[in-house]
């Protein structure tokens, strides 16, 4: 059990072959570096990356955010092209980890099928693609994936802790030809060509603890792991009443989310000081993951959010239909991409 009371379970085999976590795991970043794919491959014009998914099963469990409702996750491999799937293990009903999926954006991203739905699958999605995981069942007893500690870095352990292998395939990596763009007044969200995925994110909260705040974080040469992870969900407390009315914000609390009143942040310390807009950037990456293959190019973002992120996705994918043309031939090896 972990310090918050969010427990981490891995197979008896996992046990056996792989370091399971400590109870202080969730707070420590790990020494290993995490590549978010290992290998492109080169074929053409078009890129490869080969398929992933764990080696074993890992369970996980918490409080939902919106919810508040106690739920398990449990992460199963997945034979190369099923994808990543929400197994409602409850009521017995697949969803594919899938753009055309997504039913709520209401600070948090949901995926449904059928009046059946998994809320706040953006942390979890994240780490799925800073892995290079392209194939797994997320079997899930509840309607939302647990905070944890509002961040990606428990999810970033547990799949660490499943361990990951490569399938004998290969999945098309998609890469834009021509910019793409989408404005909401003053928020946008742009992406220009690029051989590798560079995102560059600007916020401006009229709060002096956030104030201005822009990073760039490229996969290439950082570390998802120790940059982008850690970097927790934020709510204002004078906004607590009225998402709990309109039902959300239900399990939120000062373990799980950085709370920020008039005066700055009650629950502190930040674990980085724009950790703001690195939690802006975990989103998108997990909202990204909703394209369903790996993608590359260069992403500028001005104070988006999720409504604007599906915008983007939705963008993505009809300029990738468009552009889709004859079938891959054989690739070969080009070089390292972290």
């Amino acid at each position: 059990m972990t310090p918050q009371g969010h427990r981490i379970e891995t197979s008896r085999r996992s046990r056996q072959t792989r370091k399971s976590l400590s109870a202080n795991a969730l707070g420590r970043f790990s020494s290993e570096p995490v590549r978010v794919a290992p290998r492109l491959l080169l074929a053409g014009l078009d890129m490869y990356l080969k398929r992933k998914t764990i080696n074993t099963k890992v369970s996980i469990s918490g409080i939902g955010l919106h919810s508040g409702i106690y739920t398990q996750v449990e992460l199963h491999p997945a034979h190369a092209g099923s994808g990543i799937t929400f197994v409602r293990a409850d009521l017995g009903l697949r969803i594919p980890a899938l753009q055309a999926s997504t039913t709520a954006l209401d600070h948090a991203t949901t995926v449904g099928r059928d009046d059946v739905s998994v809320g706040t699958v953006e942390h979890l999605l994240s780490a799925l693609m800073a892995y290079g995981i392209t194939d797994l069942d997320i079997h899930i007893n509840g309607p939302e994936v647990p905070i944890i500690d509002g961040s990606a870095l428990p999810f970033m352990h547990l799949i660490d802790a499943a361990g990951v292998r490569e399938l004998a395939a290969d999945i098309r990596v998609l890469r834009i030809t021509e910019p793409i763009e989408v404005v909401d007044g003053n928020k946008s969200i742009r992406m220009t060509p690029s051989s590798r995925l560079v995102v560059k994110y600007k916020i401006d909260f009229a709060h002096p603890t956030i104030g201005k705040q822009a990073l760039q974080f490229d996969f290439h040469n950082d570390s998802f792991l120790k940059k982008i992870a850690p970097a927790r969900t934020f709510g204002f407390k004078h906004e607590v009443d009225k998402l709990r009315a309109a039902g959300l914000a239900r399990g939120g609390s000062v373990e799980n989310c950085i709370v920020l009143d008039d005066g700055g942040v009650m629950n502190g310390p930040l674990r980085f000081r724009d950790e703001f807009v690195r939690h802006k950037i975990l989103d998108l990456v997990g909202d990204l993951a909703l394209i369903g293959r790996p993608v590359v190019g260069e992403i500028t973002a001005y104070k988006a959010g999720h409504a604007l992120h599906s915008r983007f996705v939705e963008k993505i994918l009809r300029a990738a239909e468009a552009e889709d043309g004859a079938p891959a031939v054989a690739a070969r090896s080009l070089e390292s991409f972290a």
